[in-house]
């Protein structure tokens, strides 16, 4: 890793407005979850230090909205070259700080930049409506930014998340300030460094921080109207709790976890299931840290043997290991916290009766003491077991049989969440008639859970509220205000 560590700065401030705060108040160390050592130090936002930040957004909101669709669609493009112009540097960073392998970084950052430009390229689109409401009056709707918005960020994705989810609201006039992970806050703040080179004080901001401490001060702020969230169940019902504490009305959005079905139909091959259950596992990306990630597999009795083969054959074939080299497809877990998390869900596995498969230990050869757990397949596994039934947010797959059709809706069904659901089949009337029961919010016939800026990301039940990517994303970012002239004329 010396190549990279010695690409890392030598300080980490923060940018607020034109000026860099450093960490005096309080400070947060940035681990390296290959290694499991300190690479970094960044500043622990307090409360003065998000009033600043606010502030300055506040101050910068009107010019930003002012400049028009086209011109700020120019400027966030300017930012996306910057972001390509440094890539590798900027993945190898990536890789650093979250522990997901090099080459699922690079992909990080390519659909990060594209979603400037796919923003800055629709906000054009961004318009509001006549209605004949009246005979002689005029009538007409008008889109407006909120002002300024937080974006509250998950660890999985620093870099992706960073950009993607500050493109929509920044397309539509918003100033934005970005809480980045309390575990990978690096890659977050290499983007607030770009951002003060291509784009005005203050339009685009990100803190560093825990989320008692900084998201708290955030979302509680009254300078912030608007809040979108991605991360926990838990920690979104906070936000929400929070928001409404604070005294004043704001727009809260949430994407949650999943808990996520892959349904096989009998005439798939053994080999596509395995290899399709593998990378919508997120595996190779992520280590299976990923809330769209296929975690519940449900096979048909007559091919359960042969897809559990493939799957273990499949799986032994992941390199787990540095995550900067470029022969890993799989590296660490994010921190010391979350590997002890998922191994008590491993526990819990054999304690209750499935069939450890493979996995569940630290890998051979790892790093002694970097955040490692091999991938982990469970066979046997029955609805009423708690990894069947709880969000992992890890590399372990759980393997249930079924045999009757309504049973499987059912039991694909019979989760509190409803983020997405994979099906795999070659027959369409069922693939359809499937897609149509599953109580999700995302669906994929065949193939993987790929995910597509054109298209809106976002789960029913209580994998929450809204969705992300897309023009119903931009348009959540504005406000519709209503503008009726009467009696034209009459004057």
């Amino acid at each position: 890793m010396s190549t990279v560590t010695a690409a890392l700065r030598d300080s980490y401030p923060l940018i607020v407005g034109d000026r860099r705060v450093g960490a005096g108040a309080g400070a947060m160390a940035a681990v390296a979850p290959g290694t499991g050592e300190q690479v970094a130090e960044v500043p622990l936002a307090g409360a003065d230090v998000v009033d600043a930040a606010v502030a300055a957004a506040e101050a910068a909101a009107p010019t930003w909205a002012a400049l028009g669709a086209a011109e700020r669609g120019r400027r966030l493009r300017r930012l996306a070259d910057a972001v390509r112009a440094d890539a590798e540097r900027l993945a190898r960073i990536d890789s650093l700080d979250s522990g997901n392998p090099l080459a699922a970084m690079r992909n990080d950052l390519t659909y990060g930049a594209d979603a400037l430009d796919y923003f800055a390229g629709i906000a054009r689109e961004l318009h509001g409506k006549t209605l004949p409401a009246s005979p002689g009056g005029l009538h007409m709707t008008l889109r407006e930014p909120y002002g300024v918005v937080a974006r509250i960020l998950p660890f999985n994705h620093p870099l992706m998340f960073t950009l993607f989810h500050a493109a929509a609201p920044l397309a539509a006039g918003n100033t934005v300030i970005v809480k980045a992970p309390d575990q990978t806050p690096i890659s977050p703040l290499e983007i607030a460094y770009l951002a003060a080179e291509t784009l005005p004080p203050g339009v685009l901001t990100v803190l560093t921080g825990d989320g008692a401490t900084t998201g708290e001060a955030l979302v509680a702020h009254p300078g912030i109207g608007r809040i979108g969230f991605t991360g926990r169940g838990a920690t979104g019902l906070r936000v929400m709790e929070a928001a409404a504490a604070s005294g004043r009305v704001k727009a809260v959005t949430v994407e949650l976890g999943g808990k996520n079905p892959l349904l096989v139909g009998p005439d798939a091959d053994p080999a596509y299931v395995a290899e399709q259950a593998v990378r919508g596992m997120n595996f190779e990306s992520s280590q299976g840290q990923s809330c769209g990630s296929t975690s519940r597999l449900y096979v048909p009795d007559g091919m359960h043997d042969a897809v559990v083969e493939a799957l273990a054959d499949r799986l032994g074939r992941i390199r787990v290991g540095d995550p900067l080299d470029e022969a890993t497809t799989m590296g660490p877990l994010v921190s010391a916290a979350q590997l002890e998390l998922v191994a008590g869900y491993v526990a819990a596995g054999r304690a209750e009766g499935a069939r450890l498969v493979c996995g569940g230990s630290r890998p051979e050869g790892a790093h002694p003491v970097g955040f490692y757990l091999a991938p982990t397949l469970f066979d046997a596994v029955e609805a009423a077991h708690t990894i069947a039934a709880e969000e992992i947010f890890g590399p372990v797959l759980s393997v249930l049989r079924w045999s009757d059709r309504d049973d499987l809706i059912a039991a694909a069904n019979a989760t509190r969440y409803g983020l997405t659901a994979n099906i795999i089949t070659n027959d369409l009337d069922w693939a359809v008639d499937a897609a149509r029961r599953v109580q999700a919010g995302c669906v994929w016939i065949n193939g993987r859970g790929q995910h597509f800026l054109e298209t809106p990301f976002g789960g029913y039940k209580d994998s929450g509220l809204g969705s992300e990517g897309s023009m119903e994303s931009l348009i959540s970012y504005t406000r519709t205000k209503v503008v009726h002239i009467l009696d034209i004329g009459a004057n």
